[in-house]
């Protein structure tokens, strides 16, 4: 019984001191702009991390939709920049996205990889035995992404 009472203690403690830190935690965020009045206080989230006032989010894309050229500019973050194309409206590398494999909305069927723009089978295509771009030999077979399995 006085194992429940230190036990039951112990929780109540912990959550009293959690409940104390989140309430008292604010951030004074002072606006320089004339259509932002004063200041304003922000209360942080318990649960995600804090984003300082006027920082970009690092995953936010540039939207190509009015302009295609920033897929070519920025290499879209592909491993090669000539297949880079928008693609509703994100720079997508159509020579390796399942999804996009060749040309916008071409999706590969289930168990097929995107290499170099078309869909294969990687287990038994002899030009990508395993994964792209790995061709097996003269006169040797791909068989469960293997070279000359047997």
């Amino acid at each position: 019984m006085a194992l429940m009472k230190l036990l039951v203690t112990i929780a109540i403690t912990t959550a009293i001191t959690i409940t104390l830190i989140t309430t008292r935690t604010t951030t004074t965020v002072e606006y320089t702009s004339s259509d932002a009045p004063g200041t304003q206080t922000i209360r942080p989230s318990r649960f995600l991390a804090q984003k300082e006032v006027g920082e970009r989010n690092p995953n936010a894309v540039d939207h190509c939709n009015k302009d295609p050229k920033i897929c070519s500019l920025y290499g879209g973050g592909g491993s090669n920049s000539t297949t880079v194309t928008c693609c509703n409206n994100k720079c997508i590398d159509v020579g390796s996205d399942d999804k996009n494999c060749g040309a916008c909305k071409n999706k590969c069927k289930f168990s097929q990889t995107c290499c170099r723009g078309q869909c294969v089978y990687l287990s038994y295509d002899k030009r990508h035995c395993g994964q792209c771009n790995h061709p097996c030999k003269m006169n040797e077979f791909c068989v469960y992404g293997l070279c000359n399995y047997a």
